[in-house]
């Protein structure tokens, strides 16, 4: 019987000692720190950004003047214009892009003598070689066509070239020649040149009237010409030159041959 008392107090004792944690851990703990400062509301973001300060630019160094350049003969204050001595693309002062070139002309001329006309035109391909940046020399070809007729006055009054009644004879020509050129300022030269050529020229008889023959004849002309370029690879030439010898039945040109080229600048 004590036995089971026993068991039943301790059972009893147990009980009651889970029930007093139970209680201990139910109660509220009470906060013993000294108590704080307020909180603070938060500050509003402002949504406009800061603008930044740019940086500052670098200060530029200084330069050193330029000294003046001494006086010349062009220039005898010293100062020189930009460009001053510069000339149209290919002019005489610029070097030339190529030392050959392919120089092809074509000529008209006209004379009048004694109520004979003559008509001329040619055409002279040649090739140049450049010595120095302003004379230039070459060989060449001619080919020249001409045409001889009476004056009106004399078509009018019913004459004839001949007793067959030609009004016109005509004749071509072939030949060789040299020539040479040197510019003397900018786009101006001096150009000329000599030609041989086995020609076909008239001659007059009291009898039969004029009548067309064969015949070597040498030609010297010389004369003034001017050039526009249209870039470094061509340019176009204007030249009017004298020919002296320019007899009507002994020469193949007329006394003022105009002729009209073509310079192609070809390799370096």
């Amino acid at each position: 019987m004590k036995r089971y008392l026993r068991s039943l107090l301790l059972v009893a004792g147990v009980a009651g000692l889970s029930a007093l944690q139970a209680q201990a851990q139910d109660k509220p703990v009470l906060n013993s720190a000294p108590p704080g400062p307020p909180a603070t509301t938060p500050r509003p973001v402002d949504p406009t950004p800061t603008p930044t300060t740019p940086a500052p630019e670098p200060t530029p160094a200084t330069q050193e003047p330029i000294p003046a350049a001494p006086p010349t003969p062009d220039a005898p204050s010293g100062l020189n214009f930009p460009n001053r001595a510069a000339t149209k693309a290919g002019g005489a002062e610029d070097q030339p892009p190529s030392k050959k070139f392919l120089y092809t002309n074509f000529g008209l001329g006209f004379a009048s003598n004694g109520g004979l006309n003559q008509f001329n035109a040619s055409l002279s391909p040649a090739i140049g070689f450049r010595l120095t940046n302003k004379l230039a020399v070459g060989p060449g070809i001619s080919y020249a066509y001409s045409s001889y007729s009476l004056d009106n006055n004399a078509r009018n009054a019913g004459f004839a070239l001949n007793r067959q009644g030609d009004q016109s004879i005509k004749s071509s020509s072939v030949g060789l020649k040299a020539f040479a050129q040197y510019i003397v300022y900018k786009e101006f030269f001096v150009h000329a040149e000599y030609e041989v050529t086995n020609a076909q020229l008239i001659d007059f008889d009291t009898n039969n009237g004029y009548f067309k023959y064969n015949r070597t004849v040498t030609t010297p002309l010389a004369g003034i010409g001017y050039r526009s370029y249209l870039g470094e690879k061509a340019a176009v030439d204007i030249v009017a030159l004298y020919n002296f010898d320019s007899s009507v039945l002994n020469s193949l040109y007329p006394g003022l041959v105009v002729r009209f080229s073509l310079l192609f600048n070809i390799g370096k």
